[in-house]
């Protein structure tokens, strides 16, 4: 954790309570802060701030919280993805969140294991975008939206997320290179799908939509290092 997020029930006026015994393990022995110490602390959904450690044993009370400071701008970005194995989704979450992805949409595909849909992970989404906005220190997160139907999705909902700007889909076969692709700056949506990609039916209906396919290699990686790499591009 790079900063301390609380929700606004935590915080009365300029003092603060935390009851979590993850957050408070992590207080005494990572950070290892004590009674006097400063912490780099945020709302969530609010501002970054500090504040001073009066109190530290099965609570943790913060005094003198002040929040003053906006968290960094989001990237004008929405990241649609193919829903991955469980063992990844929560790295992916967690990464994407961090990097300030400001929209995410998981997705089906033909590729995506239907029992990938009945993982407890989907449910604790919540809980890895918080570890992403700690590890960024942000503290609005993103929007997740679940889209179990490929087709519906791709007509209905998609276009309106592209917008006037652009959207691309990474597909190792494409002929249209990345780096000639982002010459004329970087799009709006990106989309990545499962281990093995999509199957020429998906990319002929994204690209029906305006979706341009583009390869940024020879080589076929993980969804995980496809979607960092991609990013990197962004904070570059």
């Amino acid at each position: 954790m790079n900063v301390i997020l609380l929700n606004q029930e935590q915080i009365h006026q300029h003092t603060a309570i935390i009851h979590d015994p993850n957050t408070i393990k992590h207080i005494k022995t990572v950070l290892g802060a004590g009674v006097g110490d400063d912490l780099k602390v945020g709302q969530i959904g609010g501002l970054l701030g500090t504040a001073i450690i009066r109190q530290i044993d099965d609570v943790v009370v913060l005094d003198d919280v002040h929040l003053t400071k906006k968290s960094p701008d989001k990237l004008d970005l929405t990241v649609v993805l193919a829903l991955p194995r469980p063992k990844v989704l929560r790295r992916l979450v967690m990464d994407m969140t961090a990097m300030g992805v400001s929209q995410m949409v998981l997705m089906n595909s033909y590729r995506t294991d239907k029992s990938y849909w009945g993982s407890p992970l989907l449910a604790r989404l919540d809980e890895f975008v918080l570890e992403g906005l700690q590890q960024g220190v942000d503290t609005i997160p993103p929007k997740i939206i679940l889209a179990k139907r490929f087709k519906p999705f791709v007509e209905d909902e998609l276009p309106a997320m592209i917008g006037d700007g652009r959207a691309m889909v990474a597909h190792p076969y494409a002929q249209t290179r990345l780096a000639d692709y982002l010459a004329d700056g970087l799009p709006k949506v990106m989309i990545v799908g499962a281990e093995g990609g999509f199957i020429p039916y998906e990319i002929k209906l994204l690209q029906s939509v305006g979706v341009q396919a583009v390869s940024f290699g020879d080589r076929i990686l993980r969804t995980e290092a496809a979607v960092n790499a991609l990013l990197g591009r962004w904070l570059g």
